[in-house]
């Protein structure tokens, strides 16, 4: 019985787990919760989850990363120990070879932090990839011939967009701005304009049911309840989406400010290429309402959504996985 090669996803929002000749075969939200007094481990995931804004205080619900780096060590190595315990692909004798990824511009500091934290949860030996580049390999893009292809990879920490070619990253950039500000950013509004307070599980659900980035592309209601600042009581409100579209405007026009600068850095002959290939798209915030027609129409390329842009990263690491046996390093 022999260890199985794994590799892992370790997003700001969720860990996805891709076991070598399974596929993905974990995708669970990275959260934990701990009991105050003892750090006990209480629930990991989906379980945990469900936790944030409703537990009693001697629980505490933690998102150990931010901004997809870590930002609580232990708690970090905590869940990773128990989503890969819950694999079960340890072998009697070996340990997994384990591919993870991590945003373009983190320090030499924080790319150890995560090689640590891997090693700790049971891995043999750990690879550390570029998020951009994973999820083009992810997204079946052959990133692997001299021409230029382009990826905005939009997580819930950061958004990574990068040119690659020859199966490397030419230009990119990292930004913190993703699905938790775009949240934020409907929490604010919503307190702002409405006197309403509302979870950020709310704020969430919004952005997906109703949340749109493009002017006049989508006109939804939906009705919230949160607890009214002015009287203190429960209440609940129609918000539509034109509002959404508004309040996200700031935060998505960084978005397309960063991509411009990663086309304006790209050597001419790669950016022909992209007018010809187009920009593809992966991440849950591929999946925002109307992303795709406010990036074609502000960078003026084709602009298309991946197939799974949530798993491109975790089905990347596979293809990766595979290729480790061809001397990567």
């Amino acid at each position: 019985m022999f260890a199985k090669d794994i590799g892992i996803d370790l997003g700001t929002a969720n860990v996805l787990i891709h076991v070598k000749g399974k596929g993905i075969v974990l995708n669970e939200p990275s959260v934990v919760a701990v009991d105050r007094k003892t750090r006990k481990v209480l629930a990991v995931g989906e379980e945990a989850r469900q936790m944030v804004g409703r537990t009693p205080w001697n629980i505490e619900v933690i998102q150990p990363l931010k901004d997809g780096v870590i930002a609580d060590f232990d708690v970090t190595e905590l869940m990773l120990k128990y989503f890969i315990d819950k694999l079960k692909v340890k072998g009697f004798f070996s340990k997994p070879r384990i591919l993870i990824c991590c945003p373009t511009n983190i320090t030499t500091v924080e790319q150890k932090v995560i090689r640590e934290a891997a090693e700790k949860s049971g891995g043999k030996k750990v690879y550390l990839e570029e998020e951009p580049k994973v999820a083009a390999i992810g997204a079946g893009m052959d990133i692997f011939q001299p021409s230029g292809n382009m990826i905005i990879d939009i997580g819930g920490g950061t958004t990574d967009i990068a040119v690659l070619s020859m199966g490397d990253i030419v230009t990119s950039v990292s930004i913190k701005v993703a699905g938790d500000v775009f949240d934020n950013d409907i929490l604010q509004y919503i307190k702002r304009e409405h006197k309403l307070l509302i979870g950020e599980r709310t704020s969430e659900e919004i952005k997906m049911k109703i949340g749109s980035v493009f002017i006049g592309a989508r006109n939804e209601e939906m009705e919230i309840s949160g607890r009214n600042m002015v009287s203190g009581l429960p209440l609940t409100i129609t918000i539509n989406s034109s509002e959404i579209e508004k309040c996200l405007r700031e935060s998505i026009s960084m978005i397309v400010l960063a991509a411009k600068n990663v086309l304006e850095k790209t050597p001419p002959e790669l950016s022909a290429d992209i007018i010809d290939r187009g920009v593809t798209l992966t991440g849950g915030g591929a999946l925002m309402h109307g992303m795709d027609m406010l990036l074609a129409e502000e960078l003026k390329v084709p602009v298309l959504i991946a197939e799974n842009p949530m798993s491109c990263v975790a089905i990347g690491t596979g293809i990766m996985l595979d290729n480790l046996s061809r001397g990567h390093n």
